[in-house]
Formats: structure tokens, C-alpha cells, sequence
């Protein structure tokens, strides 16, 4: 009885690891290939799609607007998200978690689609449309309340009598939340940053919405104006442009993961 559930618990695990190896493997090889198809196969070897994708006056620069987006609204999420999350874990005010609760559902329910309208009116009073701060702005009120309530926790294990103690040798509250908290809080503020500039990097609402000069539009938008004189899909361009666009996301992961760390240290008393 055990030997089988091994066999169908091995044989279940392979299925899920080809459903996911599939789209890789495609993603790897289709850049290459001088024809490329939907189907997974071995590719007739050119670098001709590469120099397709150069000669093209906007796809570089699209992963240059990319970049500056998600990096902006990672900055804005990560400061305003530890400081408040910070101030929410050590101040005591009334309905405080309900509050917390309350931004979190919130931020859920009214998603991008739902507040199309109102975004874009609001953008367009206070001149941001057609602007990268108009975008980073909005994507990164729709992150905060999921960031502050992820870092709330990380700030709770923090002990107090570590910063009792800095207390105690004169440091200020500026002070002790980077000496004392923001090391210990690290691999939270790492993961949330991580995280911001994965939900930030293929969204293609809210700069679609905002920005209208091709110019200026990330990588995410323009990849879908990427089509044959016959209107077909152009999977030559876009198998490439598909990989470059995934480069800079898990280059900018083993850079954290390498400088911060994705894991807890020890010697924390509480």
C-alpha cells in the first residue's frame, strides 16, 4: 500500500514539475530558434531575433521605464511601509488592528480595475498623467497596506530591551530603528521588497491607464504591440523580448538574496 502511494505521490510531483519546466524550457530555447512556435522543441540556432529586438526604437528603453517604475515603488513601499509598520508595533492607539485589517481588506477589494476611473481623474487634476511618478505613486498605494501588515510582524519580534538598551546609551528613535530594528527586520524588508517589484514589474493596468506616449511605457505594455504585418503574434520578438524581460527580476532576487538574506539569524533574545 505504501510503495503505491510513493508511485502515484512521484508521479504526481513529475506532472507538476514538467507543467512548470514547460514554459522555462520554451523560454530558454524559443529566443533562439530562427522560427519559433508555441511548441517546446529544439531550435534551429540564430541570433537574428536578437538583433530584431535592438532595431526596434522602444523595446530597451521599455525595460529601462520598467526598471525606474519598479525600483521607484519598491523605494516608496519599503520606507513608508517599515517607518509606519514600525509606529503601528510600538505606539498603542485605539481600534489600531482593526484599522490594519481594514486598509488589507480594502486594498483587496478595490483593486486596479475596480478604481480605473477615479485614478485616472485624480492623475489627470494633479498633472501626473503621462508620468512615471504618476505611476509609481499609484502602485505603490495599492502595495502599502499589504506591506505594512506583513512588516507589523517582523517589527513585533523585535525585543524591546534592545532598544531599551540603545535608549539607554543616548539613541534617538532615528537612531535606534536603523542601528537596532531595520538589521534584525531585514529579511522582512528584503521579502517585501523582493515581492513589490514582482507585482510591480509585469502590471499592465495602471500603465496602460497612465501613460500614453509609447516612449514612456514599460516592457509590460509594450510587449503587447509586439505583431506580424498580418496581424499575427510576432514570436520571434516576443520570445526574446520575453526573455530579457525576465533577466533584470531574478537579477535584481540573487542581488537581495545575496546582500540581505531570505533567512532569520540567530541571537535574538526576546
Amino acid at each position: 500500500m505504501k510503495f503505491a502511494q510513493r508511485i502515484v505521490f512521484a508521479v504526481a510531483v513529475s506532472l507538476v514539475g514538467v507543467f512548470f519546466a514547460l514554459p522555462l524550457t520554451w523560454l530558454i530555447l524559443a529566443p533562439f530558434d530562427a522560427n519559433p512556435t508555441m511548441a517546446v522543441r529544439w531550435p534551429r540556432w540564430t541570433l537574428a531575433n536578437f538583433q530584431r529586438l535592438a532595431d526596434n526604437p522602444y523595446a530597451m528603453g521599455s525595460i529601462a521605464n520598467s526598471l525606474i517604475i519598479a525600483l521607484g515603488t519598491m523605494a516608496v513601499v519599503v520606507i513608508l511601509g517599515t517607518l509606519a509598520s514600525y509606529a503601528l508595533s510600538r505606539v498603542r492607539i485605539p481600534g489600531r488592528d482593526g484599522l490594519l485589517y481594514g486598509m488589507l481588506l480594502l486594498s483587496s477589494i478595490v483593486t486596479g480595475t475596480a478604481a480605473m476611473v477615479p485614478t485616472f481623474q485624480l492623475m489627470n487634476a494633479i498633472g501626473l498623467i503621462n508620468t512615471h511618478t504618476g505611476v509609481i505613486l499609484v502602485l505603490s498605494g495599492g502595495l502599502l497596506p499589504t506591506v505594512v501588515f506583513i512588516l507589523k510582524d517582523f517589527m513585533d519580534s523585535v525585543p524591546k530591551t534592545y532598544e531599551e538598551s540603545a535608549r539607554l546609551y543616548g539613541a534617538g528613535p532615528g537612531r535606534i530603528l536603523a542601528d537596532v530594528v531595520i538589521p534584525i527586520a531585514r529579511p522582512g524588508i528584503a521579502f517585501v521588497a523582493i515581492w513589490a517589484v514582482v507585482q510591480v514589474w509585469g502590471n499592465f493596468l495602471v500603465p496602460y491607464l497612465l501613460l500614453r506616449n509609447p516612449g514612456s511605457q514599460p516592457a509590460a505594455v509594450l510587449m503587447y504591440t509586439f505583431y506580424t504585418e498580418s496581424g499575427q503574434a510576432d514570436l520571434r520578438l516576443i520570445s526574446v523580448f520575453a526573455l530579457v524581460f525576465a533577466a533584470p527580476v531574478l537579477l535584481i532576487y540573487f542581488f537581495v538574496n545575496r546582500r540581505f538574506g531570505f533567512r532569520f539569524y540567530g541571537g535574538i533574545k526576546s
